[in-house]
């Protein structure tokens, strides 16, 4: 990825102005994690929850559409959109490259936002531009030191997790080394996230990347569809379909044992289907409702810990 081997070899330079210094505080931030196509033009029931949980519509909101090949025409669709359910305080960072991540104009808007918002398009491109940024830095810090709503669709979702799925096939049964990985913004720890997940049948990619990954979380997210995630209280599941949960973390593989590109058996996997809406939170013991199986309980504590900050 770009300049990341520059970056690798800087440990312990800090690119940050004295107002990012490193801070122990963690704020109940909040994710919302989009499986992409999210309707923008009827109910628009996912930008709303946003717009509500950023704080309504005089919330400062900004739009990051560096994913897109086309940003022009994302921002033109998103602006109408936000500006349809009253958002009054709604602007477009200007960042499409790697030095714009360096610049006031991207970095000042980031430091006062209530909701951040990363449109779709290529994950990999989005990466390019903030890897090791002031721009990433000032995100981290908006979620875990403000509590700033961070939102992502499509391509802005996979970038929530820090191993992220940068390319690989929908593959019908999962095969060995299909999946190539890159490194994401890491807003949420030991999951990887796969998203326009039923439409697109990716149960296979993803169950492909949980056998090279068997130590993180596989969530798989549908069309106009989000999992939202309150830390350390609550998952929601919010939209049209559902989200499914991989946990490989106990499963057996052949993957050491067989050839790139041959099929993988796995054994002892848990699948959790969990269809919106629905909503899972933490009683004041910080456990889950004692109905949820076992399993989905230390999966759901996942994706609601901490993860760390890296502002």
């Amino acid at each position: 990825m770009k300049r990341r081997s520059l970056f690798l070899g800087l440990a312990g330079v800090s690119l940050l102005p004295a107002w990012a210094a490193p801070d122990n505080k963690l704020a109940n931030g909040k994710l919302l994690i989009i499986g992409g196509a999210e309707d923008r033009v009827h109910d628009k029931l996912i930008l709303k929850r946003f717009l509500e949980l950023s704080g309504g519509e005089n919330a400062k909101l900004v739009l990051i559409v560096a994913a897109s090949s086309d940003p022009a025409a994302v921002a033109h669709t998103y602006s109408q959109a936000f500006e349809e359910l009253g958002a009054t305080q709604f602007s477009v960072l200007p960042l499409l490259s790697y030095d714009d991540a360096f610049k006031p104009e991207v970095i000042d808007p980031l430091q006062t936002a209530d909701g951040i918002f990363m449109a779709g398009g290529d994950q990999s491109r989005l990466m390019a531009c903030l890897w090791e940024t002031p721009a990433q830095k000032a995100i981290h810090r908006a979620f875990h030191v403000r509590g700033a709503f961070i939102a992502g669709t499509s391509a802005g979702a996979a970038v929530m997790s820090r191993q992220m799925i940068a390319q690989g096939p929908a593959t019908v049964l999962p095969e060995k080394d299909t999946v190539t990985f890159d490194i994401g913004l890491g807003l949420i720890k030991n999951t990887i996230v796969d998203q326009h997940f039923s439409q697109r049948r990716r149960l296979g990619r993803l169950l492909s990347a949980i056998a090279q990954r068997p130590d993180l979380l596989g969530v798989g997210i549908d069309e106009d569809t989000a999992v939202l995630i309150e830390r350390q209280k609550a998952v929601e599941v919010i939209g049209k379909g559902a989200i499914t949960i991989v946990d490989g973390r106990k499963m057996k593989s052949n993957f050491d044992e067989i050839e790139s590109q041959d099929r993988l058996e796995l054994q002892g996997l848990q699948l959790h289907v969990l269809p919106a809406p629905n909503r899972y939170t933490l009683n004041k013991n910080g456990k889950f409702n004692s109905r949820l199986h076992p399993s989905l309980e230390n999966a759901l504590q996942i994706l609601v810990d901490p993860a760390p900050n890296r502002g």
